[in-house]
């Protein structure tokens, strides 16, 4: 059990971030244990000739058998919105102790494989290296609707914070944690040990992520503090079929393509992650949110670089109301 303790101030400094390189990390849990997520393997599938070309020996080596990730693979974010070049330059300038560190803790009493095991430099420059080009070739040509999903996420947990404060947002934010009014999240990790950290001012980011089933953070308490929790709609990341057009009588009244659009915008969603969902242009979907939007069926939100659509409270009451 891991205990985080706030005082008022440290609720000011609760913030949300996206990490390509988490993500990077994060994901070769889908190669090592491919049924974990089952959703993810149409993304594993796609890709998977790629993967072939890489090094995937260290790639592989980067999961421990109790499916632990070393700490320093996932930097703690400085920005809302990371970039993956700038986060890998921190994790190739990791000292030598930290490498060697979190490599241990995360393979515990387990033996470290050969590919991990030499001079630390030598071995994170081969680390920093493989995930340099795993990125290229598996992550990054799919990465706008991957930061569409994880800033869909953000928008809605913001707004939860906004309105109820940090009961409603941790209500909902995963099993794994657990709000006291008293100021302190507890995270139900480490079943075995008990720890508590003070914020202490140094700020909380809360990063979602695509590829982890429950809320994490450092597996040492050392680190500072951080939490990444599975984002919302991440399920439908590798969607492309376009989704039923909904009730005969709201096709009827919008058409099949405005009725798609508003069956999907239960959550929030970019232009570019809808025109892949629904296989059409971005061109065309932007057509068809102005006309929702300027009837009052839609509202938007800004996430960093991303404009993300939802469906109004009269949207959501038509929908509701043309059920069956």
């Amino acid at each position: 059990m891991i205990e985080l303790r706030f005082q008022i101030a440290d609720l000011a400094e609760t913030s949300f971030a996206v990490s390509p390189l988490q993500e990077t990390a994060f994901s070769l849990w889908v190669w090592t244990m491919p049924g974990r997520q089952a959703f993810h393997l149409p993304w594993r599938q796609a890709v998977a000739e790629r993967y072939r070309d890489l090094d995937s020996e260290v790639l592989d080596a980067l999961v421990s058998p109790r499916r632990w990730i070393p700490d320093f693979l996932s930097p703690r974010p400085v920005t809302p919105l990371t970039e993956f070049d700038a986060e890998l330059a921190i994790v190739a300038a990791t000292p030598r102790a930290r490498v060697v560190d979190g490599l241990r803790s995360a393979y515990a009493d387990d033996p470290l494989p050969v590919v991990l095991v030499g001079d630390p430099d030598a071995v994170l420059a081969r680390i920093v290296d493989g995930l340099r080009q795993y990125w290229r070739a598996c992550l990054e040509p799919w990465w706008p609707r991957m930061r569409a999903v994880l800033e869909a996420d953000i928008v809605h947990r913001s707004r939860q914070l906004a309105l109820g404060g940090a009961r409603a947002l941790f209500a909902d934010f995963d099993w794994r944690v657990r709000w006291d009014d008293a100021g302190v999240l507890y995270i139900n990790r480490l079943p075995n040990e008990h720890y508590v950290i003070d914020i202490d001012g140094r700020g909380l980011p809360l990063v979602p992520s695509l590829f982890c089933r429950g809320a994490v953070t450092y597996i040492s308490a050392d680190e500072p503090p951080l939490i990444t929790y599975p984002a919302r709609g991440r399920a439908t990341v590798w969607e492309a079929a376009p989704p039923s057009s909904g009730d005969r009588a709201l096709v009827e009244l919008l058409g099949p393509p405005r009725a798609r659009l508003l069956a999907l915008l239960a959550h929030p969603a970019s232009t570019t992650d809808l025109a892949h969902r629904l296989d059409v242009s971005p061109s065309a979907v932007s057509q068809h949110l102005r006309v929702l939007r300027a009837a009052g069926l839609l509202s938007r939100a800004r996430s960093g670089r991303s404009v993300l659509y939802l469906r109004s409270p009269l949207g959501d009451q038509l929908v509701r109301d043309s059920q069956p």
